[in-house]
């Protein structure tokens, strides 16, 4: 039977000596059309395998809904693949972080009495459900059955969460029982708290680093000393958070980070070897000292960019790998086309406020709830009431936000309430009362760490004066038909800063190419281009443009729907160059 395995630490596939270089590449974050092409990069990068995480909420977005379709396709990327002549590692475990909302696991979790990520058995009952379904696509697939897949992961740095070794037992358990007789294994960051919780008997140990990697494997053989070593995620680059610098890593620097690796004998994944992009809202976010949300690039500074293109980190990777085994000798795939389309204007438009009836959801509620109370995953929620008046010189306080709230008064803006932020709002309330709408945005769940629970709205409820306010309205907006809105409701009674939602075309002769969007002078919100997500744009940078990938256009007309928080900005610019 074709299987890898060892002797010492030696690997072995089918009896002969091999080495995993392995690059990592998330399918859900690129657009199907685009696959091949990386795939094909990163064997010339010198690359003999591709490795996934999947995500679980990519694939059961609802429960008992399941999606294996479009960019929820993975049979068909592992197929694929293996068309391409590369090996695949797959990392199906219930949780992946990836800088991805929740670390993949779907919202809905989140309305459950359970504890995630240990021997709970009505977590490990959904977990199951799931497994039921996507196990059943990776099978065929797996080396044993003649496809490419050498490897699954049971779970992912679990070492850097707790220590239930029962709960790693029975994630090694639910793959076994369902057809998966490949090599299992874990991944954690070489050190012994990370190691010792996150090792569990019968599976093979990895470690995680971006450098010092002597040091990282002999930390590993401390408690793994008869097993091939292997840096599962060689950090190569890195991930950006709003309101921070890009993050890059000199070629040179990596390049011998990788030198390192490999001198010793071991295998390695680059993490990540061609990131892809955050589309629609499913950037994750981190928590240490404060809340913070990653961008909608995951470009990571990879040896292949965002837009697929060879960067000088490609060839310096190559060279390397060219120095301990034979490289391709197919061609290096060029860059795909870029085009710069030029500016568009707006054509029409229409306030949050005229159009919400028509987007949005209504629910009745005593006390204003997490969007998830309500059935929502991702998007917006607006929470509305009526205060009584007079009540001159009072103080708003919207007790834990999550995230970050726009309030009105009377449908006039009056300030915004941050997570990391959580300011009070000075009001005066007339005689006659007000209505109060606060317009709640969810920018992505924590992904990783000991905040991994994320619920997403007003979590704890809204005081005027030290007094809780009661019996709201709550729309959830989810924003997932954007044809919804109704631009024919537009009205101009609504002054000052309004949330609202823009239409303008891009008119394409032929077949279209990628572009870069640039959204100079608008301030924070949410891009539609024909129906598609593209993600999140915030003027606080560091990322000033979003990559529209050329399947997702048409020749001909183009619409484009901005969903603008704050005020409206110049001509819509689409350029050949991104700007992260």
């Amino acid at each position: 039977m074709t299987q890898l395995s060892w002797e010492g630490q030696q690997m072995l596939l089918n009896g002969e000596p091999f080495r995993i270089i392995s690059g990592a590449m998330h399918y859900w974050r690129v657009v199907p059309e685009y696959w091949e092409d990386r795939l094909r990069k990163i064997k010339a990068m010198g690359c003999n395998t591709v490795e996934t995480y999947i995500a679980w909420n990519v694939h059961e977005p609802k429960e008992g809904q399941f999606n294996f379709k479009g960019m929820a396709d993975v049979s068909r990327f592992v197929a694929l693949a293996k068309e391409v002549g590369l090996y695949v590692i797959v990392r199906p475990a219930s949780y992946i972080c990836a800088e991805w909302e929740f670390g993949g696991f779907p919202a809905w979790l989140l309305n459950e009495e359970m504890e995630l990520r240990c021997n709970d058995p009505r977590y490990l009952s959904k977990v199951e459900a799931y497994y039921d379904q996507l196990i059943p696509e990776l099978t065929p697939h797996l080396i044993t059955n003649g496809g490419p897949i050498i490897a699954m992961q049971i779970e992912n740095e679990y070492g850097s969460y707790g220590n239930d070794k029962a709960y790693l037992q029975a994630s090694k358990q639910m793959l076994e029982e369902r057809g998966v007789d490949v090599l299992l294994f874990t991944s954690d960051g070489p050190q012994d708290d990370m190691l010792q919780g996150g090792m569990t008997e019968g599976v093979w140990a990895t470690v995680n680093f971006g450098s010092r990697a002597n040091d990282a494997f002999d930390k590993l053989l401390e408690y793994q000393p008869d097993a091939p070593l292997m840096c599962m995620e060689f950090w190569n680059g890195w991930f950006d958070h709003w309101h921070e610098e890009h993050h890059t890593r000199s070629a040179q620097s990596a390049a011998e980070s990788l030198d390192e690796i490999l001198a010793r004998g071991a295998s390695v994944n680059f993490y990540m070897v061609h990131g892809g992009t955050n589309f629609g809202f499913m950037n994750g976010a981190n928590h240490g000292e404060r809340f913070e949300p990653t961008v909608t690039s995951y470009d990571y500074d990879a040896a292949i960019s965002e837009c697929g293109d060879i960067t000088p980190k490609f060839h310096a990777f190559r060279d390397v790998i060219g120095k301990y085994t034979t490289l391709s000798e197919e061609p290096i795939p060029a860059n795909l086309p870029k085009a710069a389309y030029g500016a568009v204007d707006v054509k029409r438009s229409v306030k949050l406020f005229d159009t919400l009836a028509a987007i949005s959801e209504e629910h009745q509620s005593v006390t204003p709830e997490p969007m998830e109370a309500y059935g929502q995953a991702f998007g917006f929620t607006m929470y509305s009431t009526t205060i009584t008046g007079p009540r001159p010189e009072s103080h708003l306080k919207i007790q834990d936000v999550h995230d970050r709230a726009l309030v009105f008064l009377d449908k006039k803006f009056i300030g915004v309430v941050e997570r990391w932020n959580p300011t009070s709002i000075p009001v005066v309330i007339p005689e006659g009362g007000a209505a109060l709408d606060i317009l709640v945005e969810n920018m992505g769940r924590v992904n990783y760490g000991p905040q991994l629970i994320d619920r997403k709205g007003i979590t704890h409820g809204v005081r005027l004066n030290g007094q809780f306010q009661f019996h709201w309205t709550v729309r959830t907006m989810p924003l997932e038909d954007i044809a919804q809105v109704a631009f024919d409701q537009a009205s101009s009674e609504l002054t000052g800063p309004q949330p609202a939602f823009y239409e303008a075309e891009l008119n394409i002769d032929g077949e279209p190419q990628d572009t870069f969007l640039y959204l100079d002078g608008w301030k924070k919100g949410v891009v539609f281009i024909n129906g598609f997500n593209l993600g999140r744009y915030w003027e606080v940078g560091p990322q000033k443009s979003l990559y529209v990938p050329a399947p997702i256009l048409k020749s001909g007309r183009n619409e484009i729907v901005v969903f603008e928080l704050h005020e409206q900005g110049e001509a819509l610019r689409f350029e050949d160059v991104p700007e992260l």
